[in-house]
């Protein structure tokens, strides 16, 4: 700090002075009109709230699923599309008698550029998190305009939210009940096709099988019991044919007549004589042929015998037949049911794989059907929270008014810019000059001049009128940089508050794009 001569420079300032103030004063006088001439803008808002469900959601629940951010976000690519903005600023009136210069393109920006959306988070107390409040802006020349397009503006969005969560629940609803509709439809359409597979393989499904399997058991073992009893009744009737042959009556028949036992006596004999003579042994074949005579006689009277009535030998014979042609009937009748038994539990295997098949798939679609039958209920109950305004909904909490203050532009900001613009470019314009200044004005320049140290110098003395002069414009330079920096501050100040309202309401556009 002791190299510096703040006398020295101090003086530099003081005779620049004038300079100085005359640039403070062009930079004030130039914010003061900007300030005054450029018109004011205004900005109107409004807020809206996100209202919690009246209905907790652990008793109903609403069918919207999506957060009331998403919501506005949606409502806000929606409200703000080129043809609405069109038609609102055409309806208020936005540009007036220039809207016939403008494109719909470029109304369409202009409007989004002045819109402004945000999301105010409001805390409550004891907890970070509060109510959602949403905030629409807009920016005119006129206060009363700015707040009649947010106004508009709210009332579309907070209806569009409304027709939004009607229109979803009710578009959930309908949904549900078309699902319910076709699963319905197909349910009954499956349930026909499975009542039409057991009616047309009624004898070859699977709950039946084990019925099926014991009852071709038992007619297996009764085609056998059958088949040992025709064996023996066929064997018995042989008997009773070759025992008639032999003895012309039936054993156990009663005392025998004289030819009878005759033909007994006889057929002893051959067989005593077969023990001992071979078959071409003449007594062979003439006991033989007296047998053969004696049957013949035997017969001839049975013959006329049966002539009075049928003998025992018949009627036992016709038993037999009658029960060996039922025996023959009763197996083909086994034999048949056992070839269908045999068939349709063949057949049962890829039945019950179609009819599981079915089954499965019926039960599917059931859970389905339930399921959507559930959800269908939640659905109407969701709908009936929206259509009675229960839910989750956007209101209304502060309509915008008519702003009383411009936001911009800032009239004391510009001048105090000014004023500071003023200072900045006249200290500059002295440093300039002094620098670009060779005159040797102090010993230090005068010894840097010359090399070499002198004895002593003496300063310039100032006469008495130069004195009074150079005081004079000293005093002037300060009184006018003074007097223009207060005189700036009053007007400005004074301005802001003898015209708080638009002080032109004629419409064009800003230096930014805005109207």
């Amino acid at each position: 700090m002791g190299d510096i001569d703040i006398r020295f420079y101090l003086s530099l300032l003081l005779r620049r002075l004038p300079q100085v103030a005359a640039i403070i004063a062009v930079c004030t006088v130039g914010g003061i009109a900007v300030a005054l001439l450029v018109p004011p803008l205004y900005r109107a808002s409004a807020k809206i709230l996100v209202e919690a469900p009246q209905i907790p959601t652990e008793m109903a629940r609403s069918t919207v699923p999506i957060s009331a951010v998403e919501q506005f976000e949606v409502i806000q690519q929606e409200v703000t599309t080129q043809e609405k903005l069109q038609d609102m600023a055409k309806r208020l009136d936005v540009y007036g008698s220039d809207i016939a210069k403008m494109s719909a393109t470029d109304i369409a920006d202009n409007m989004r550029d002045r819109l402004h959306f945000e999301q105010v988070q409001l805390e409550t107390q004891g907890r970070g998190e509060g109510a959602t409040v949403f905030a629409i802006s807009f920016d005119a020349k006129d206060p009363q305009l700015a707040a009649s397009v947010v106004n508009d503006l709210v009332d579309r969005v907070v209806d569009k939210n409304l027709s939004l969560r009607t229109g979803r629940a009710g578009e959930t609803m309908k949904f549900f009940d078309q699902e319910v509709d076709r699963l319905g439809k197909e349910l009954s359409g499956l349930e026909a096709e499975i009542l039409q597979f057991k009616n047309a393989n009624k004898d070859a499904l699977p709950d039946s099988l084990d019925f099926r399997r014991s009852q071709q058991s038992g007619l297996q073992d009764r085609l056998s019991q059958l088949e040992r009893e025709e064996a023996g009744l066929r064997s018995r009737r042989n008997n009773l044919v070759q025992l008639f042959q032999n003895t012309g009556q039936l054993a156990a028949t009663g005392p025998l007549s004289p030819e009878q036992q005759m033909l007994q006596d006889m057929n002893r004999a051959l067989a005593d004589q077969l023990s001992i003579f071979s078959e071409t042994s003449p007594n062979i074949v003439a006991l033989r042929k007296r047998i053969a005579a004696l049957q013949e006689q035997i017969t001839n009277s049975g013959g006329a015998n049966k002539k009075a009535g049928p003998t025992e030998l018949d009627l036992q014979l016709s038993d037999i037949d009658e029960r060996l042609l039922y025996i023959t009937e009763e197996k083909a009748s086994i034999a048949e049911n056992l070839a269908k038994l045999t068939k349709t539990i063949a057949a049962t295997p890829g039945n019950d794989t179609k009819l599981s098949a079915l089954e499965r798939t019926r039960n599917n679609i059931q859970a389905q059907y339930n399921s959507a039958t559930a959800l269908q209920a939640q659905a109407s109950t969701g709908e009936q929270i929206e259509a009675r305004s229960k839910g989750g909904r956007f209101s209304v909490v502060e309509p915008a008014v008519a702003p009383e203050k411009p936001i911009r532009p800032n009239k004391l900001r510009i001048v105090a810019t000014s004023i500071l613009a003023g200072i900045g470019g006249g200290l500059g314009l002295v440093l300039m000059l002094e620098l670009l200044n060779k005159t040797v004005r102090r010993p230090s320049e005068l010894a840097e001049l010359l090399e070499t140290q002198p004895l002593a110098t003496i300063p310039y003395i100032l006469s008495p009128e130069e004195k009074r002069s150079k005081f004079r414009r000293l005093r002037l330079g300060m009184a006018l940089t003074g007097s223009i920096a207060v005189a700036a501050l009053l007007g400005v100040g004074a301005s802001e508050i003898a015209a708080p309202g638009p002080q032109n309401t004629a419409l064009g556009l800003f230096a930014d794009g805005t109207l």
